[in-house]
């Protein structure tokens, strides 16, 4: 196989790869993290969230989406709440 043939063969099985890879949307996310109760559990199902605040025994999680942003309220390690809703805009 040449070498232009193999890079279009990899090129290919990339992109289809990375197909499901694409963007969550707050309803993907709220899902995922149905019946979840504690920190760990959340980490292991969405990972990371981009945003983490902390005051005092809460913290707020934030995971940004296609189409907003999913807030967790932790308290004590408990997942307490979750609120979905529209990406701030600014300069407005």
């Amino acid at each position: 196989m040449s070498r232009r043939r193999v890079f279009v063969v990899v090129a290919l099985l990339a992109f289809v790869g990375l197909g499901g890879c694409g963007p969550r949307t707050k309803e993907d996310l709220v899902e995922r993290a149905r019946g979840v109760e504690t920190r760990p559990e959340l980490e292991k199902k969405l990972g990371r969230p981009q945003d983490i605040t902390k005051v005092g025994p809460i913290e707020t999680w934030t995971y940004r989406a296609s189409n907003g942003n999913v807030v967790f309220v932790i308290i004590a390690d408990r997942v307490t709440l979750q609120a979905a809703g529209e990406t701030e805009r600014r300069g407005r």
